[in-house]
């Protein structure tokens, strides 16, 4: 499938069939699809948790007002951040870079984050939303559908899944097969309602 036509095909899926298993090499493949999303400054801050244990996914349900699709997805993916990702040992973000490329960016990952919770946490947004979109338009391509979810109790699934004080959850994604067809689309709302040129009127 190519890339417009995933974009067109991809919608958020509900009901998965619970009896399918995704095969590890299509996993592999996702997770290393949703691993090429850029980050700023290369700092790949995010972090995939990959709920395989029935009893979690379970618990995780019932933090998520019971929506089936955290037990019944063949995959479930719980995306954090690092937000602290631009202190841990920068270096290795670029080490492959030519010597003057490290010598610039280095410096200036500390110099942008340092003391800036803000940036830190929307850094982490940005990138975990970039992933996700890649993960979900990649398991289109595979055959799959997903459904990208904030409609749970953060805290409770952080406590599950022994979130790090210095990570944040931004949101799960569920992929599998679907077990019926989906709704049609919404509604659209008009380009001239979200498109502007240069500037809003």
């Amino acid at each position: 499938m190519k890339v417009m036509e995933a974009i067109q095909a991809r919608r958020a899926v509900k009901v998965f069939d619970p009896e399918h298993v995704m095969s590890d090499s299509d996993e592999t493949r996702l997770l290393a699809a949703a691993r090429l999303s850029p980050t700023a400054f290369n700092l790949q801050n995010w972090r995939f948790v990959v709920v395989r244990d029935r009893a979690l996914r379970q618990a995780m349900r019932k933090a998520a007002w019971d929506q089936a699709q955290v037990t019944d997805a063949s995959l479930l993916i719980v995306l954090c951040a690092d937000l602290k990702a631009w202190a841990k040992q920068p270096e290795r973000y670029w080490a492959h870079a030519p010597a003057s490329a490290r010598q610039l960016l280095i410096p200036a990952i500390g110099q942008y984050y340092e003391g800036n919770e803000q940036a830190q946490r929307d850094e982490a947004m940005r990138s975990c939303g970039i992933a996700a979109q890649t993960l979900m338009l990649a398991a289109q391509e595979l055959g799959y559908d997903s459904c990208p979810m904030d409609g749970f109790d953060f805290e409770a699934v952080g406590r599950l899944i022994n979130l790090p004080g210095d990570h944040v959850i931004a949101m799960m994604v569920a992929i599998g097969k679907r077990a019926e067809a989906v709704w049609p689309r919404g509604g659209t709302l008009p380009d001239t309602e979200v498109i502007f040129e240069n500037r809003f009127p």
